[in-house]
């Protein structure tokens, strides 16, 4: 995929996706073309990656092309800058997440969105697990966190978690002063 332009051919891939689901394809492995598979592999993306957000913005879910580009876009970034270009040959273990109800300084969800963050920018993540899930929107919503922000700050915190954590009550602190003014 050319890099001058991937937004544009993003929004077609995009737009395709959403064609085929409303015509009732449902097998993401079908959803796209040997090229257009190398294309997305060329910036980091899976099937799953499109097929995921789609189906939630089908289904009326607080997601839209807009996150979709914004989330693709510091995946790509991470790939193509601290990853080299090179994917990861790992997958996220899913029975390892955190349990739904755990919380970190009474932060529900963190303790298990922070290594979904990490395996979706590392591109890790298996394809029953999507990081942008309903549960994730209720951790982000709230939080008045954008998901492609959060990737970002995980990026930024990688290797420590307590800044990671600290930047969230520091998010969470900001919301309760704004609203209490």
């Amino acid at each position: 995929m050319e890099h001058y332009n991937y937004s544009t051919r993003l929004k077609a891939i995009w737009d395709e996706a959403v064609a085929q689901y409303q015509s009732g394809n449902r097998s993401p492995d079908t959803f796209f073309d040997a090229a257009t598979l190398a294309e997305l592999t060329s910036i980091g993306l899976n099937p799953m990656d499109v097929f995921d957000p789609v189906e939630d913005f089908l289904d009326g879910a607080e997601i839209d092309f807009t996150t979709f580009l914004l989330v693709s876009d510091a995946r790509r970034d991470y790939f193509l800058n601290k990853q080299k270009g090179i994917l990861s040959d790992k997958t996220m273990d899913r029975d390892a997440l955190p349990a739904k109800d755990s919380e970190v300084r009474g932060i529900a969800w963190l303790p298990r969105i922070m290594p979904k963050a990490l395996a979706k920018l590392r591109g890790e993540l298996p394809p029953e697990t999507m990081y942008g899930c309903g549960g994730d929107r209720g951790f982000f919503k709230p939080n008045d966190i954008h998901p492609a922000e959060f990737l970002r700050a995980v990026w930024a915190y990688e290797d420590e978690p307590e800044k990671l954590i600290d930047w969230v009550e520091a998010r969470r602190a900001a919301i309760k002063s704004e609203t209490a003014s």
